[in-house]
């Protein structure tokens, strides 16, 4: 199972230049998991994923990290990734 997580804050502006380039990814494919997760309310995890910067977009399959893009990407950078990703 590949898993697209995205890691923002709501106080980021490129967080949220980033949530509608995200929202169009994910109409392309049912069969990936996409997570928001929120830094500031899952400080936990954003720790685990050892995040230091928001926007970063991990892309994962069963688990294992494939892809890491810190800051906001052109639409199709996270495509082709998720694509290679489900190869």
């Amino acid at each position: 199972m590949v898993t697209v997580k995205k890691f923002s804050a709501s106080w980021c502006g490129p967080c949220r230049a980033l949530a509608p380039v995200m929202n169009e990814v994910k109409t392309q494919f049912s069969n990936v998991l996409f997570e928001d997760i929120d830094v500031d309310e899952a400080s936990d995890i954003a720790s685990k994923y050892n995040i230091r910067s928001v926007p970063t977009v991990v892309i994962e399959s069963n688990g294992k990290e494939l892809h890491r893009f810190t800051g906001a990407a052109a639409k199709m950078t996270y495509v082709n990734a998720i694509n290679e990703s489900l190869k």
